[in-house]
């Protein structure tokens, strides 16, 4: 049966077409929203042209997703969907059957990589001898070489275990050490170690890496605060690829200027753009790289191939990919 799909992602050329030729080919209407973004993570305007769907590809008003009957699926374009994560979105989406995905397979494997590379330019000293190339330019032998780890037998700890810490622990399965995992609700089926809250406590103790993936919600804003970074392993390392609301900034700088903390490295923080003046640029051992661990070049073709694949899924009735509602 053909379906309008209407979209407000702001396309690359190449998947743009792409994404023209697979609807094309099944016999699909495209409306292409006058207000496209390209960025994923900006939230949708407002457009009337999404009364004329059946499914929306991208970052949909949140009101309007919620007004217009005809909607039958809502494919979002992101891995998180936090603006979407409200009881009247959940209600009406349930009331009228609309089926609501995410993306989050397609970016699992490039946040997990960043993540993994992050852990390894640390032990490694790779930020201080590429800041050295680029600055003073010092033998730094005895500084750099002496103070390097390895990953081999670490213990990591996990904060959330959605797609891409699945993907994590795969990726540090060879390193042979220790991958826990903390989750509010365990499903069962996760195949590493897994905490809740109430052994939460021991299990940052415990840690000698603590990668941070949670999503912004009520329930983990601030959620590495003060207390959670002093009950951390003093030199342990701290990693955010999650959303930068899950950490309060002033306590982790604190536990990084105390030496509680033996460095950081935040793909994502709070706000962004971070201003240049913000003191995280500056804090000791603190490595900031703008919110790319997502990113890969031909995300956009990665992001159509998907939907396209879940729009055969969902025109045959078979289960379909990332499903959130």
């Amino acid at each position: 049966m053909s379906q309008t799909v209407w979209t407000n992602h702001g396309f690359r050329p190449e998947a743009l077409e792409l994404f023209k030729q697979g609807l094309a080919a099944a016999g699909h209407r495209l409306v292409h929203s006058p207000k496209a973004s390209a960025s994923v993570l900006a939230a949708g305007a407002v457009d009337p042209t999404l009364a004329e769907a059946d499914i929306a590809f991208g970052q949909p008003d949140v009101a309007d997703t919620i007004r217009l009957p005809r909607l039958r699926w809502v494919a979002l374009t992101t891995a998180g969907y936090t603006r979407y994560d409200r009881d009247d979105f959940r209600k009406a989406m349930a009331a009228r059957g609309t089926v609501v995905t995410s993306s989050s397979g397609v970016f699992a494997d490039p946040c997990a990589q960043q993540m993994l590379a992050g852990m390894l330019a640390l032990a490694r000293n790779l930020p201080a001898q590429l800041r050295n190339q680029a600055g003073p330019r010092e033998w730094r032998y005895l500084e750099d070489r002496f103070t390097a780890t390895v990953l081999t037998g670490q213990s990591v700890l996990l904060l959330g275990f959605g797609a891409i810490g699945r993907r994590l622990a795969e990726l540090l399965a060879p390193f042979g050490g220790k991958v826990t995992a903390y989750r509010r609700t365990p499903r069962g089926d996760e195949g590493i170690a897994i905490v809740t809250e109430a052994g939460l406590a021991p299990a940052l103790a415990a840690a000698d890496q603590v990668v941070n993936l949670l999503p912004d919600s009520s329930a983990t804003q601030g959620f590495m605060n003060a207390a959670r970074f002093a009950a951390m392993k003093r030199g342990a390392r701290f990693y955010n690829v999650g959303r930068g609301t899950t950490v309060d900034q002033a306590a982790l700088i604190a536990a990084l200027t105390s030496g509680q903390l033996g460095g950081a490295y935040l793909d994502v923080m709070e706000p962004e753009p971070l201003p240049p003046e913000d003191p995280l640029w500056s804090a000791p051992n603190c490595f900031l790289t703008c919110h790319i661990g997502g990113g890969t070049r031909d995300q956009d073709e990665k992001l159509v191939r998907q939907f396209l694949e879940n729009l055969r899924r969902f025109q045959a009735g078979e289960p379909l990919i990332d499903r959130i509602i």
